[in-house]
């Protein structure tokens, strides 16, 4: 990578405005999509496989991961991942920045984590500039299905967002969220642990 690429990705990463149309970006995202290619071509046996491909596109993982096919992202390097993380089918990941995810995260199909964001300005914006802010998500939480998650969010600990929720703010560790744009309906608390009786 030439130095002026490595500065521009270093500025897009630390959330400066900046032109990132440029042919050898276009090559780095090329290579991460043949990457992503690659795993989604392989069925579900192929485990050893997956497995290899994951921890070469991914920046960081935990001991224990399963990400189920299609999946997609743009660099790949700048997500990590924690422990006994599991993504359902069609997760997609634009990770211009550090997109950060703890442990025991279960993530629901069709969701997008975004991190981008281009001008609003139209010749600004075709000319291909645009803003990283980093996405963090806690440990312990759930990620319902169908779910948009927007640049700068964090998600606290041990939350659960519903289904279809669209994440424009940051959500408190150990809430119940929920909508469109998502806000905190109630905390989780032992009041919602299943009963022992109603377990078969």
């Amino acid at each position: 990578m030439n130095p002026e690429t490595e500065n521009t990705l270093q500025a897009l990463r630390s959330g400066e405005w900046c032109h990132c149309i440029s042919p050898e970006i276009s090559a780095i995202l090329s290579a991460c999509e043949e990457k992503c290619f690659r795993l989604n071509s392989l069925p579900p046996s192929a485990t050893e496989q997956r497995s290899e491909i994951i921890k070469s596109l991914l920046g960081g993982t935990g001991e224990r991961f399963i990400i189920h096919s299609p999946f997609h992202c743009d660099f790949g390097t700048n997500i990590k991942i924690g422990n006994n993380f599991i993504a359902n089918y069609n997760l997609t990941i634009l990770d211009e920045t550090d997109v950060t995810i703890g442990d025991n995260v279960f993530i629901g199909p069709n969701v997008s984590i975004y991190t981008i964001t281009h001008a609003l300005d139209i010749p600004q914006r075709n000319a291909g500039l645009m803003q990283a802010r980093p996405v963090t998500i806690g440990n312990n939480v759930w990620i319902c299905g169908n779910c948009v998650i927007l640049p700068g969010v964090t998600i606290g600990d041990g939350s659960v967002i519903g289904a279809g929720s669209v994440v424009t703010r940051d959500i408190p560790p150990h809430t119940l969220a929920i909508g469109n744009p998502c806000h905190p309906l109630r905390p989780i608390t032992e009041t919602d642990k299943i009963s022992a009786s109603a377990i078969r």
